[in-house]
């Protein structure tokens, strides 16, 4: 007779793990149940069920940027605003939704 359940051991992140589990519990779903869903999900599609690509445009990480870097970008943005380069918010959210599938 086959066994109606299997283990699976993996190794997370245990921010990852801790921050994925709290919404799961919000949501009242075990994590066992959430990784079956998963796995169910990955033979549906025959492939992961979301995109893994690197996306086309990165944000600039102003973390890393040095004191004239950031001074340089600001100048860029005010010279784009005087120039009526601008969106609107919802624009820009509505872009940033659908170029990270959110």
């Amino acid at each position: 007779m086959a066994a109606k359940t299997a283990n699976l051991y993996a190794r997370i992140e245990p921010e990852v793990k801790e921050q994925a589990e709290e919404i799961l519990s919000a949501l009242g779903i075990p994590a066992s149940n959430a990784i079956n869903m998963f796995y169910k999900q990955i033979i549906l599609q025959r492939g992961l069920p979301f995109e893994v690509k690197m996306p086309s445009v990165r944000p600039v990480d102003v973390s890393a940027l040095s004191e004239a870097q950031m001074n340089a970008e600001l100048e860029k943005g005010y010279a784009d605003m005087q120039a009526g380069h601008t969106r609107a918010a919802r624009d820009v959210f509505a872009d940033i939704r659908k170029n990270y599938n959110l």
